[in-house]
């Protein structure tokens, strides 16, 4: 996945240090849903082009939503905006709703890490 296929707020400059991979186990759900996405993303996605009637489309807002929320509540933020998806809807800007404080980094590639305790 390349960095000029999401949108600028899902990417960072982040990496995991070999120290932190205990610090970062609880964070596998969300990054193999981000995996998922992101193989959906480099494959289904770029045949059918681009059609989302909404920005960023309902694949990158799902990126957004899984790194900012985890896993299970990201997913019902992505089924919800793919629910609103439909040829009626107006469509427009929508960006997944942000988190007050993010806890983590995240990487070029828009995993998520723990932040470096230095």
């Amino acid at each position: 996945m390349t960095t000029s296929t999401l949108p600028a707020a899902s990417v960072g400059s982040a990496h995991l240090p070999e120290h932190a991979w205990i610090r970062a186990i609880p964070l596998l759900p969300r990054n193999a849903l981000l995996g998922v996405l992101h193989a959906y993303r480099a494959t289904v996605s770029r045949l059918y082009g681009d059609v989302c009637r909404y920005y960023p489309s309902c694949s990158a807002y799902a990126v957004g939503a899984v790194q900012q929320h985890g896993a299970i509540k990201g997913a019902a933020f992505a089924a919800a905006r793919i629910a609103r998806c439909h040829p009626w809807a107006e469509g427009g800007i929508d960006d997944p709703p942000a988190r007050a404080s993010f806890p983590h980094a995240l990487t070029r590639h828009g995993f998520v890490v723990p932040l470096r305790k230095d």
